[in-house]
C-alpha cells in the first residue's frame, strides 16, 4: 500500500479535532485560591520543576529500558505506549497515539567490515540506514568517483565499475584540535568553500540519477564519511530514498586513509558482510499526542513538541530522548499547576513526533491530519538540538514578536541568561508548521557535545545533562502558558 493510499483510509479513522479524552470534561473557569498572579503562578511552576521533577527516571527507562527508537521498529511502538501512559499519569485530560502512514520497516542485522589492501585489518562500519545486506561476504576493488556530470562519468567510469566499491566525496575536512596549524585551517576552508560553491544544472541532473547509473554499472556498493572525530559515525537513511546497492558508513579517519591511498596509487581492496531486513509493506506508525484542555477558548492551541523517534546504533539520548522528556516533564509541570485549579485559557498539547528521522513526516502528518485546527493554533514550540539547556529563541521570521518573547522570557532570569534574536533555524518538527502559516520556533540550546552525540555511536544517557533537560522542561512550560493566556491570538504572517 503506498503512503498516500494508506493516509487516505487513516483518514477516516482520524479524530476531528485533537487526542482522545481520558477522563470528564475539565471543570472550565476554576481558579486555584493559592495562585492569583502571572508571578505566582509561575513561581509555582519554576518550584515544581526543579524539586519534584522526573527527568532522571524518565530519561533512563526511555534509553535504558526502551532503548534506540527507529521508526517502524518494536521498541518505537514501545515509547509511543509509555509516553501515552506518562502523560495519563502526568494529569493530561486527552491522550491518543495518532496514525500516519510510514515507508517498509528496515531491521539492522550483523555487519563486518574488512581491509583488504594495501594491509590487512578489520575495521569498524555500520550499514547506512535502509541500505540492503550484501548477500555474504562481498570484496572488491576501491574507487574515489569524482565525476560532476554524465559525460565527465561517461568518459573516465563508465564500464569500470563492476564489482567495485565506490567512494563519491572526497573526505569531511577535520583537523586535530590538539595540533591545528595555520596550514591545516587554510586546507579544512578551501575544501569547505569547494564543497559549498553553487552546482551547475549538468551537474545536478547528474547527481539525480547518480544511484541508478551506479547500480546499472554493478557496483559492490558505496562506502560513506562518517564525518566525525574519535572513529565515530553520523547515521542517517530513509525508506524514502533505498539505494539498490548496499551503504555502509566508516569513521571519517578510515574513510581519508582510503582516500589518501587511492590518491598515492595504491591498490585499495575492501570486504563487507552485511544482513539487514526490509518489511513487506507499508507500516503505520503513531505520533503520541496528549492535551490541557483550555478554559476559555478550547478549540485554540498552543503545541510543545519534540521527536520521540532516534537512530539505532545508540539510544537516543541527546537526539533526542532529552527533548521528548523535556516535553513530558513540562506536562507534568503543567499538570500539577491544573490540580491545583489553575487552568490555561487556551488548549496546551504535547506532540512527540515519529518519523523525524526519515524527513519530518510525523509533524507533516499532524499539520495534514489537522490541517483546520492548525490555522487555530496559537504558537509551536519544537526542542530539538541536543541535551543542552535553553539560552536563545530564534524569531523564525517573526521579528514582530521581539519585544513579546523578550517580555516573556523576563520572569525565567534566574533559569537564564536568555536572548532574543533574529533569524530562522530549518531541519526540526517546527517546519511543517511554519509552512502552514503558523508561528512556529525551534529553541537554540548550549551545544554540550552534540557535534559528537548526533546520530553516533556514543548517544546514551550518560552524555546527557540532566539540569539542562529539567531547565528547558520549565522554560517550554511556562512560555506555553504564557502563549496559552494571552489576550489575543497571534496574528499569522501573509506568506509561510
Amino acid at each position: 500500500m503506498t503512503r498516500v493510499a494508506l493516509l487516505a483510509l487513516l483518514a477516516v479513522l482520524a479524530c476531528s479535532g485533537g487526542p482522545r479524552a481520558s477522563g470528564a470534561p475539565p471543570n472550565v473557569g476554576q481558579v486555584g485560591a493559592r495562585l492569583q498572579t502571572e508571578a505566582s503562578v509561575i513561581a509555582f511552576m519554576i518550584d515544581e520543576g526543579l524539586r519534584r521533577g522526573n527527568v532522571a527516571a524518565d530519561l533512563r527507562h526511555l534509553t535504558d529500558v526502551i532503548g534506540p527508537r527507529l521508526t517502524g521498529s518494536v521498541a518505537m511502538r514501545r515509547a509511543n505506549d509509555w509516553t501515552a501512559a506518562r502523560f495519563r499519569e502526568y494529569g493530561a485530560d486527552a491522550v491518543s497515539l495518532e496514525p500516519w502512514p510510514f515507508g517498509v520497516s528496515w531491521q539492522r542485522g550483523p555487519l563486518t567490515a574488512r581491509l583488504v589492501s594495501p594491509h590487512e585489518r578489520w575495521v569498524q562500519a555500520a550499514s547506512w540506514a535502509w541500505a540492503p545486506g550484501t548477500n555474504g561476504p562481498r570484496v572488491g576493488d576501491v574507487r574515489f568517483v569524482d565525476a560532476t556530470t554524465r559525460a565527465d562519468f561517461d568518459r573516465r567510469f563508465a564500464g569500470k565499475l563492476r564489482g567495485v566499491w565506490v567512494m563519491l566525496e572526497p573526505p569531511y575536512a577535520r583537523v586535530n584540535p590538539f595540533a591545528a596549524t595555520a596550514a591545516d585551517s587554510s586546507r579544512v576552508d578551501s575544501l569547505r568553500r569547494v564543497a559549498r560553491r553553487q552546482r551547475t544544472a549538468d551537474e545536478i541532473a547528474f547527481l539525480r540519477g547518480q544511484t541508478s547509473l551506479l547500480a546499472a554499472e554493478g557496483i559492490a556498493g558505496e562506502i560513506i564519511d562518517g564525518q566525525k572525530d574519535y572513529g565515530l559515525f553520523t547515521m542517517s537513511g530513509s525508506p524514502d530514498a533505498i539505494a539498490p546497492y548496499p551503504q555502509v558508513v566508516v569513521s571519517n579517519q578510515t574513510y581519508g586513509e582510503l582516500h589518501r591511498s587511492l590518491a598515492a596509487g595504491d591498490r585499495v581492496r575492501f570486504e563487507v558482510n552485511a544482513t539487514n531486513t526490509f518489511g513487506r509493506d507499508t507500516l503505520v506508525q503513531w505520533n503520541t499526542v496528549a492535551e490541557i484542555r483550555g478554559a476559555e477558548h478550547p478549540d485554540e492551541v498552543v503545541l510543545i513538541g519534540a521527536h520521540l523517534d532516534s537512530w539505532d546504533i545508540a539510544t537516543g539520548a541527546t537526539d533526542n530522548a532529552s527533548s521528548s522528556v523535556a516535553v513530558l516533564e513540562a506536562a507534568r509541570i503543567l499538570g500539577a499547576l491544573k490540580a491545583t485549579g489553575v487552568r490555561p485559557r487556551r488548549t496546551i498539547r504535547f506532540a512527540l513526533f515519529t518519523g523525524e528521522e526519515q524527513g519530518l513526516f510525523g509533524s507533516q502528518y499532524y499539520v495534514m491530519r489537522h490541517a483546520q485546527a492548525v490555522a487555530m493554533h496559537q504558537a509551536v514550540l519544537v526542542l530539538d538540538n541536543g541535551t543542552g539547556r535553553i539560552v536563545s529563541l530564534p524569531l523564525q521570521g517573526r521579528d514582530d514578536l521581539h519585544d513579546l518573547w523578550t517580555a516573556m522570557m523576563r520572569p525565567l532570569s534566574a533559569l537564564g541568561p536568555f536572548t532574543v534574536r533574529s533569524g530562522s533555524k530549518g531541519g526540526t518538527d517546527h517546519l511543517p508548521f511554519v509552512q502552514a502559516r503558523v508561528p512556529a520556533f525551534n529553541y537554540d540550546q548550549l551545544s554540550r557535545g552534540y557535534d559528537y552525540t548526533h546520530h553516533s555511536q556514543i548517544d546514551v544517557f550518560d552524555h546527557v545533562v540532566l539540569a539542562d533537560v529539567q531547565q528547558a522542561a520549565i522554560v517550554m512550560a511556562v512560555n506555553a502558558l504564557q502563549l496559552a493566556n494571552l489576550d489575543r491570538r497571534l496574528t499569522r504572517p501573509a506568506t509561510p
